[in-house]
This record gives structure tokens, C-alpha cells and sequence, in this order.
């Protein structure tokens, strides 16, 4: 697979041509294979990243807001999905124990940080609602998660026409 045959030039002159007319091998490397192989996981890599995200698939609202900076500590994921059902990172929890599970959470949390996911259909009432909770458990800091692209309200951003 990776030497192939290389037939000696053939014009009038001696030097170079051996009797029998015999082919020499090539001795250099074919790396054609190797990078095709590359461009291939790259590709493979480049499409499943965005796919290894964890979360509940939600119609976030779009916004002209920039990214938060990351923290060390794996961010706390509050969402309301378009049924109004709440969940903590992946797990389902009715909206009466919210309160008491947040508590427990914040007692083990250094950070006071907690992201909250909202469909864009869910009413704003429920929304504050969580978010009042949220505070009652004892996260201060709310971020709420977005996608970007949205309009910037400046007559410089995308539009929703």
C-alpha cells in the first residue's frame, strides 16, 4: 500500500537504465490515504461536537447578548420546557418541591450561580415564577441561557422580518 512501482526514464542515454528493463520500487511514503483518513474525523468531530451538549431540547429565545465567562464549577441548569414541566439539569421535579431541592443543591454548591432555560413559548409568569423560586433557594445570580442572533433593538442587528 505504500510503495509503488517506478519506471525508469526511458530517453537515449545509459545512465539510469538497467538491463531487463526491470521497474524499481518507489521508496517514498504515499500519504494521500493518511490524509483522506484526517478530513474524514476531522469532519466526524466537527459534527458531533455541538451534539454532546447535555440538556433538555428547548426553543431558547434569541437575543443580541453576549456569553457569559465560564466558570470552574459545572454550571447549576434550571429549565421550563414549552409543556411547563421544570427540570434541574436532566432530572423532572415538580414545581412545589423546586424550592427544597434548590436549597439542598445551594448547601453543597460553593457558587451561587444557576443558569435558567426557558422555552421562548412559555408564558413570562411562569418564567418569574421559577425564577422566584430559583431565589428562594438561595441562588442570587440567575443567567438566562439564550441563543444568539436575535435583534438588537438598535436597528444594527438581525431582524425578525
Amino acid at each position: 500500500m505504500g510503495a509503488g512501482v517506478m519506471k525508469s526514464g526511458g530517453g537515449g542515454s545509459r545512465r539510469g537504465r538497467r538491463r531487463g528493463g526491470r521497474a524499481q520500487p518507489m521508496s517514498e511514503i504515499n500519504v494521500t490515504p493518511f490524509v483522506d483518513v484526517m478530513l474524514v474525523l476531522l469532519i466526524i468531530f466537527m459534527v458531533a461536537a455541538p451534539l454532546l451538549t447535555v440538556g433538555v431540547p428547548v426553543e431558547l429565545p434569541k437575543t443580541a447578548a453576549g456569553a457569559l465567562p465560564a466558570e470552574q464549577e459545572e454550571p447549576l441548569t434550571v429549565t421550563v420546557t414549552a409543556e411547563g414541566a421544570v427540570q434541574i439539569q436532566t432530572t423532572d421535579v415538580a414545581r412545589e418541591e423546586l424550592v427544597a431541592r434548590l436549597r439542598g443543591i445551594a448547601a453543597e454548591r460553593s457558587s451561587d450561580r444557576v443558569f435558567l432555560r426557558a422555552d421562548g413559548r412559555v408564558p413570562y409568569a411562569i418564567v418569574m415564577e421559577v425564577m422566584g423560586a430559583m431565589n428562594a433557594g438561595g441562588f442570587s445570580n440567575i443567567g438566562l441561557v439564550t441563543d444568539i442572533g436575535g435583534p438588537a433593538l438598535d436597528g444594527n442587528g438581525p431582524s425578525d422580518g
